[in-house]
C-alpha cells in the first residue's frame, strides 16, 4: 500500500474487512440479512434475566457472587448505595415468561458474564455478558456489552456478535427493570432486536 494516501488505505482496509466478514458467512453456508429500518429487525425476542445475589445463606440459589472485596473507596460510597468498584460475576437464568425455572426445568438460556458499579455518585453499571442458548428452539450465543443506567426507565445494551443459529448477529437488547426484591434480586427485561442476521 506504498504511495496510497492515507484516506484510500482507510478505505481499501474497510473494504477487504467488509468482503472478509461476508466470506465467514458464507463459508458457513449462510446469507446475510440486513433490517430495511428499525421497525423491522430480522429477528426480535423478549427474555427475562433473573439475578440472584449471593448472600451468605443462599448458596445453592445464588447465581450472582461479588469477585473483588470492597476497598476502602469503595466502602466510602456503599453507604450512599452506589457499590462503586463492586465486580459481580454472574451465571444467570433467562426465560422466555417472568417465573423462575422450576427446579429441574431448563431456562431458555443462561447469561454468563459480569457486572461492575461504575459511579460515585448514583447507582449504574457496566455489563458484558453472553446470552447462552442450549435448548431444541436454539443454540449458540449473542453477545452483549453496556451501562445499564439505573435510573432510567429503558436503556441499551449492545448486541455486538453471536455464534450457532445468531452468527454474527448484531442489534440492540432494550433492558427494563422488572421486578427488584430487596437487595438480593432482580429481574430485568430483555427485548432484543437483531437487524444483521445470517440464515
Amino acid at each position: 500500500m506504498q504511495g496510497l494516501a492515507p484516506s484510500s488505505k482507510l478505505s481499501l482496509t474497510v473494504v477487504v474487512v467488509v468482503f472478509l466478514l461476508g466470506m465467514a458467512g458464507a463459508a458457513h453456508g449462510l446469507t446475510r440479512v440486513v433490517a430495511n429500518s428499525p421497525d423491522e429487525p430480522c429477528m426480535n425476542m423478549t427474555l427475562y434475566y433473573h439475578d440472584i445475589l449471593y448472600n451468605g445463606n443462599n448458596t445453592a440459589n445464588a447465581t450472582t457472587a461479588a469477585a473483588t472485596k470492597p476497598t476502602a473507596l469503595a466502602t466510602t460510597y456503599w453507604k450512599n448505595s452506589t457499590y462503586f468498584g463492586a465486580l459481580m460475576v454472574f451465571n444467570d437464568p433467562m426465560t422466555v415468561g417472568r417465573a423462575l425455572p422450576l427446579a429441574g426445568e431448563e431456562p431458555a438460556a443462561r447469561a454468563q458474564g459480569f457486572y461492575f458499579y461504575d459511579k460515585q455518585e448514583s447507582l449504574t453499571s457496566w455489563f458484558g455478558f453472553s446470552i447462552v442458548f442450549n435448548s431444541t428452539a436454539n443454540k449458540g450465543t449473542l453477545n452483549l456489552v453496556g451501562a445499564d443506567l439505573m435510573g432510567d426507565a429503558t436503556r441499551d445494551f449492545s448486541v455486538v456478535s453471536g455464534t450457532g443459529d445468531f452468527f454474527m448477529a448484531r442489534g440492540v437488547a432494550t433492558i427494563r427493570t422488572d421486578a427488584i426484591e430487596g437487595l438480593y434480586y432482580f429481574r430485568l427485561q430483555m427485548d432484543i432486536k437483531l437487524y444483521e442476521c445470517y440464515v
